[in-house]
């Protein structure tokens, strides 16, 4: 199917465990807000503090570095070399303990000082604060689950990952419900209870992940590499997942840069912000439920040689993904307390929610295009023009806005028009980047 199958049963084939996986990532993260928004807006806004980096350890994971993998395997299996696809597993576990590491030491080593620079302070840092030691110091569970999980993609086995995260996944809601605010039973965590749920049941996949590819009927086995572990076999995954790392750190750095210019206006629009940014971050699971397929996809008929087949595999899944993104975003920018409503009652949080859903809800469609395309773009194993066309929408969006602000007096509603064109342009450039060399096997 991956090299000869038509396109769009393919694609939705090996996407639906992926686009239920990510459908339940999408409830999780609802319940999140909606059980701390019982806690009060105090705790809501330390919950906007912390989600960038929250989503960014997901999207590294999973999307970044978990694309790297699973490029790597699925280049070496597309040219016939099973044993590079075995050695590039293991080199994938050593990565996600190093990475797991560095993260602990960045956002629970140097945490307060980070939240703090993004305009928390006071009980809301304090929560930021309680909420990321606890996320981030269990966070090799993060990790190892979705590099596992990018393995077994990279073979073409959506299905294990995709079913075992929305089984973990639907356990995490209930477990967050008892952690959180005491229900069932167990003491009430408040802040710490969702980042407690997310390690407990991200642990649970992890062990799940791990065990299909060390059993007897393993598709691919997961064993010390022959030879050793080898600095070739680590640069196959790095030079797409470090750069796609660099992508999500310029992607949440327009976030976390709105986020701190937002905070001039103090808790209550900084809630409503996050509430209204959260959407968009949502967009990113659900173009990778196709996104992750294409990487797959393309990187397979890339180690193939096949690669007009491997371009119309990513016009046709970027397409579907921007379609999708199209219909969600209209519906809010029309109706913005559907979403809003769910998490807050707070008019100063609904205002400044309502004027960005207004003005950056008309262009998710541009933003589900191009964050399908550059998931496809991982499986060329070139990442070039995904950096550069992230760098356009930061560059638009952080200097606009810093215009719109300070030099234009145009306010809250200057700041998000030049973030809604810095989205339009990451989409932009992207296009162009499927007529570069590494789309032609020029």
């Amino acid at each position: 199917m991956m090299l000869a199958g038509p396109i769009v049963p393919t694609i939705l084939a090996l996407a639906a465990p992926n686009v239920l996986n990510v459908a339940m990532m999408s409830l999780v993260s609802i319940s999140d807000s909606w059980f701390v928004s019982q806690l009060g807006i105090v705790d809501l806004a330390a919950l906007a503090l912390v989600f960038p980096t929250q989503m960014a350890l997901g999207q590294m994971s999973a999307g970044a570095m978990g694309g790297g993998i699973s490029s790597s395997v699925a280049r070496a299996l597309g040219s016939g070399d099973r044993a590079a696809a075995e050695a590039a597993a293991a080199h994938a576990l050593v990565i996600a303990l190093g990475m797991a590491a560095l993260f602990a030491i960045v956002f629970v080593g140097f945490g307060r000082q980070i939240y703090g620079a993004l305009g928390g302070s006071g009980r809301a840092l304090d929560g930021a604060e309680a909420f990321a030691s606890v996320l981030f110091l269990g966070c090799a569970a993060h990790w190892i689950a979705n590099s596992m999980a990018s393995v077994l993609r990279g073979t073409g086995d959506m299905k294990t990952p995709g079913y075992a995260l929305v089984l973990t996944g639907a356990l995490q809601i209930p477990l967050t419900g008892a952690l959180t605010l005491g229900w069932f039973g167990p003491p009430a965590l408040g802040i710490r209870g969702p980042a407690m749920a997310s390690v407990i049941s991200f642990t649970l996949a992890a062990i799940w992940m791990a065990s299909r590819l060390l059993g007897p009927h393993a598709v691919l086995k997961l064993h010390w590499p022959k030879g050793g572990f080898r600095w070739a076999s680590f640069r196959d995954i790095l030079k797409v997942g470090l750069i796609a790392c660099l992508v999500v750190i310029l992607t949440n750095g327009t976030v976390l840069v709105v986020t701190g210019l937002i905070g001039r206006a103090g808790d209550a629009a900084i809630a409503g912000y996050g509430i209204g940014s959260r959407l968009e971050y949502m967009l990113v699971p659900i173009s990778f439920g196709i996104g992750a397929t294409l990487t797959t996809l393309v990187g397979t008929n890339i180690g193939a040689r096949q690669y007009a087949r491997a371009k119309r595999l990513a016009w046709i899944g970027a397409l579907m993904a921007g379609a999708i993104a199209t219909a969600i975003g209209f519906v809010v920018a029309i109706w913005p307390d559907l979403w809003l409503g769910l998490f807050t009652s707070d008019e100063g949080a609904l205002a400044s929610g309502r004027t960005y859903l207004s003005i950056v809800g008309p262009v998710y469609g541009f933003f589900g295009l191009a964050m399908a395309l550059y998931f496809a773009s991982q499986g060329t194993g070139e990442m070039v023009w995904p950096v550069v066309a992230n760098l356009s929408r930061i560059t638009i969006a952080v200097c606009g806005s810093l215009l719109a602000l300070d030099v234009l007096g145009w306010g809250v509603r200057g700041l998000f028009t030049f973030v809604a064109m810095g989205i339009v342009s990451f989409s932009v450039v992207l296009a162009f980047s499927t007529t570069r060399r590494a789309w032609t096997g020029a």
